[in-house]
């Protein structure tokens, strides 16, 4: 079993928390000591809240008066309400919680059904119950209590390095297959652009956005992840990174993009990829192949099916390549023509706005001034500027601001050229210039 203890100020959203799961039909209250409970398994939030404070003195300066403790046994173990019951009130008194005020409920939410006790922690007079040594004694009650119950002992599932990915499970404990997940990912694969990242949790229906903001004045930049079907469409709510872990924060995704850099190298991957695509008759048989040799790809549609976005997952390196670093013939744009054979003029006549990133790319736009003569305006834009079909799925970004990139492996050029498309369709001619 394990037992999670948490300290906090917040006595109503603790109580909130846990009745909308019973509000839900996805818990109930088993039992309470020295607060009211009419035995309908329901409970009264307000009127919880004010049992839970007549019990709190005006004297009391403690901050955080309140915990909030989840007792989790293994999932193969099946207990009823009753010993839950027992097994909680015997948890609270083994801990010295006992004479406090507690309420227990039921969570049955996901298969591995557990209870959630909403506490005091601070006495009659005034005096807060010392949680020191809280962690090692936390410990040894639940082994006391696997033994007394005959419950499996459990405890934190470790990551190895051998341990499989899994695609999330919807009707499993979501956060914690995220939180799992976004570690392994973390730990085994290389990648260097936000969009790389979500390529990966892609294959195990997870995604990644930024979220930027401000809170009273100060900015923050964090990260949100979001659980999907296999189509990508997002079924859960957001878990914020924080709730994860430090692993999955901003801080450690970006130090992991850096640190990507220098260790990857795309020539195995370049090689693999070039050959299976001489050889194959069609884009379902490129991928086909492609998975034979443990290399997945994952392609970025517009709306008319035409290709904009191609990265390859190559599990033997442990790398992620969005096509064009391996090189100009593995870019969306060339994949597209290869595998789509679109019926379209060039891209390279339309005009090409680029976002210079670096002083090569400054120097290149500074060069793209009005000209009279179309025809030697075209041409010098086809020398000077790459179309957007020719840059394919390269990240454009500002120096370590690559974080900063949105979507499911998506980059700003990608975003623009597909927007470019949806123009072209919905006036449903080439601009004129």
């Amino acid at each position: 079993m394990v037992a999670k203890i948490s300290i906090g100020n917040s006595l109503y959203g603790a109580l909130n928390y846990n009745g909308e799961k019973i509000n839900k039909e996805r818990g109930r209250v088993l039992d309470t000591n020295k607060i009211f409970n009419d035995g309908s398994g329901t409970v009264d939030i307000r009127r919880a809240y004010e049992d839970f404070m007549r019990w709190i003195p005006t004297s009391s300066r403690t901050e955080r008066p309140m915990m909030h403790i989840s007792l989790n046994p293994h999932p193969d173990d099946r207990l009823s309400d009753t010993d839950f019951t027992r097994l909680a009130h015997d948890y609270m008194q083994m801990m010295g919680f006992a004479d406090m005020p507690y309420l227990i409920v039921k969570h049955e939410d996901i298969d591995r059904h557990h209870v959630h006790i909403v506490a005091l922690r601070v006495g009659t007079d005034g005096r807060c119950i010392s949680d020191r040594n809280n962690f090692y004694k936390n410990k040894k009650v639940c082994r006391e209590l696997e033994q007394k119950y005959g419950l499996k002992v459990a405890g934190r599932e470790k990551i190895t390095p051998d341990m499989p990915i899994r695609k999330i499970d919807p009707d499993g404990d979501l956060k914690r297959q995220v939180a799992n997940t976004v570690k392994m990912v973390g730990m085994r694969y290389k990648f260097q652009t936000l969009g790389e990242y979500n390529a990966i949790l892609s294959l195990y229906n997870v995604k990644c956005e930024p979220a930027d903001g401000r809170v009273n004045g100060r900015e923050y930049h964090g990260l949100v992840y979001f659980v999907t079907d296999d189509d990508g469409k997002v079924i859960a709510n957001p878990f914020k990174a924080s709730r994860l872990g430090k692993f999955a924060g901003r801080e450690a995704i970006d130090a992991r993009f850096g640190r990507a850099k220098e260790r990857i190298d795309p020539t195995p991957t370049k090689r693999t990829v070039a050959d299976v695509l001489a050889a194959a008759t069609g884009k379902d048989d490129f991928v086909a192949k492609l998975k034979e040799r443990h290399i997945d790809v994952v392609f970025r549609y517009t709306d008319e099916g035409r290709i904009y976005g191609a990265t390859f997952i190559d599990h033997n390196t442990m790398s992620v390549l969005n096509g064009s670093r391996l090189g100009k013939e593995f870019s969306a744009n060339a994949l597209n023509e290869r595998f789509n054979n679109p019926q379209v003029q060039p891209e390279a006549t339309l005009p090409v706005t680029v976002n210079p990133t670096s002083p090569e790319d400054s120097e290149a736009a500074n060069t793209q001034e009005p000209s009279q003569n179309h025809q030697a305006e075209s041409q010098r834009q086809t020398a000077v500027a790459p179309s957007r079909d020719s840059l394919g799925d390269t990240d454009f970004s500002l120096p370590g601001l690559d974080l900063f990139q949105p979507g499911m492996a998506v980059n700003p050029d990608e975003e623009e050229f597909r927007r470019r498309m949806q123009r072209k369709k919905k006036n449903g001619h080439r601009p004129k210039f």
